[in-house]
């Protein structure tokens, strides 16, 4: 039989073993995708949450601005560089470069355009491709060089072009953010940690959402802090209060629909419903809950 000296010393020894598998390391203790990153061991309650922002609401209209879109912002940073990580899916680690973004974003793929034979006949209408350049046709029986020769040939530059969704057509964005009561500053704090940029169905040939990439809010958050001259939240009732999209978000002087809340299935409010109708009324019931949570853990 183990003697009681030997039982406790195997107690305490047990004891001080468990810390190495149980308590988290400083650095877990943060998170890296957050602003401002509240420590777990602060946190009394948390949430993961999916929001989608349309940005056509006249609420939203501040982020869509005719010549001033959000997306637009984003989209010519990704194409100028100074947004390189773009991600594929919200878990935020499977990265895409820049040339498949660039393809996402072609709302019709281009005509591949025959190039300009010497001694061919072209008949009107026939388009070619000369020196980089399309030209059309103008009468029957052509023979001349395309570039040489006006009176046969009209240059339509463009044609057969792939073309892109514009700024506008891109009106979604879905927000993915961690909504945590700090219970030491008894507060309830919303940490943005992505945003995805989507094409509604109603602006796609197939009639199906489409995804574009999803980016690190922290990673937009410093952009549009670098640019204060061009990422702007439009004020619609006093231009004097303009303000950065970064400040803007941190205010949230935003609209948005509850798409999804952290669930074992991983399953958006749409599939958790017999039709739209019940989602529609379940995402409005998900959002009281969490405010009746806020109010409650004010207690605290």
């Amino acid at each position: 039989m183990m003697s009681l000296k030997k039982f406790f010393a195997a107690v305490i020894l047990g004891a001080l073993a468990l810390p190495g598998y149980s308590q988290v390391s400083e650095l877990d203790q943060y998170n890296p995708n957050s602003i401002d990153p509240i420590p777990r061991y602060e946190h009394l309650f948390k949430r993961r949450v999916w929001r989608t922002i349309d940005l056509k609401e006249k609420q939203n209209k501040g982020f869509f601005a005719r010549g001033g879109e959000i997306t637009q912002f984003i989209i010519n940073s990704v194409r100028s560089g100074e947004l390189s990580d773009i991600y594929a899916n919200d878990s935020l680690t499977t990265r895409i470069s820049k040339e498949d973004f660039m393809d996402r974003l072609v709302y019709q793929e281009g005509v591949e355009i025959e190039q300009w034979q010497n001694g061919f006949e072209y008949y009107e209408g026939d388009r070619v491709r000369y020196n980089g350049v399309t030209y059309t046709a103008i009468f029957d029986e052509i023979t001349s060089v395309p570039s040489e020769s006006p009176d046969d040939w009209e240059a339509t530059p463009g044609y057969g072009a792939a073309t892109f969704f514009l700024p506008r057509q891109i009106s979604k964005i879905r927000v993915m953010e961690d909504v945590i009561f700090d219970k030491r500053r008894s507060r309830l704090y919303h940490k943005i940690q992505s945003m995805e940029l989507i094409v509604p169905g109603s602006e796609t040939l197939d009639q199906v959402e489409l995804s574009l990439g999803v980016f690190k809010y922290k990673d937009l958050h410093k952009l549009f802090r670098e640019h204060p001259e061009s990422a702007i939240w439009v004020n619609r009732y006093n231009s004097a209060e303009n303000k950065n999209f970064a400040d803007a978000f941190t205010l949230r002087l935003f609209r948005a629909s509850l798409f999804k809340y952290e669930n074992p299935d991983n399953d958006p409010i749409v599939d958790m419903y017999q039709n739209r109708k019940e989602a529609v009324m379940a995402s409005e019931w998900w959002e009281m809950q969490l405010m009746e949570k806020e109010h409650n853990l004010w207690e605290y």
